[in-house]
C-alpha cells in the first residue's frame, strides 16, 4: 500500500510503500507525518488541488501544535 507523508516543517509530500518512519529530504525534518488522504485520491487531484490540500493540512496541524503548547 502506498502512503502519503507530509513534512510538518516545509509541507513537502513524499510517497512511500514500506516505511513508517520517513525523513524529509527537502528540509531534513527527522519525521514526516502520515496523511489520511488515500494515494489514489491524491494522484487524481490537479496540481492546484494538491497544493491547496497541503496548505490546508499545514494550517490545521500548525494550529493544533500551537494549541497544545499554549
Amino acid at each position: 500500500m502506498i502512503r502519503l507523508f507530509i513534512c510538518p516543517n516545509c509541507g513537502w509530500v513524499r510517497t512511500v510503500s514500506r516505511k513508517s518512519k520517513v525523513e524529509c529530504f527537502k528540509c531534513s525534518e527527522k519525521q514526516m507525518v502520515p496523511s489520511k488522504l488515500e494515494y489514489i485520491k491524491f494522484v487524481e487531484m490537479s496540481e492546484k488541488e494538491r497544493k491547496d490540500y497541503v496548505d490546508s493540512w499545514l494550517y490545521i496541524h500548525r494550529n493544533k501544535k500551537g494549541e497544545a503548547a499554549g
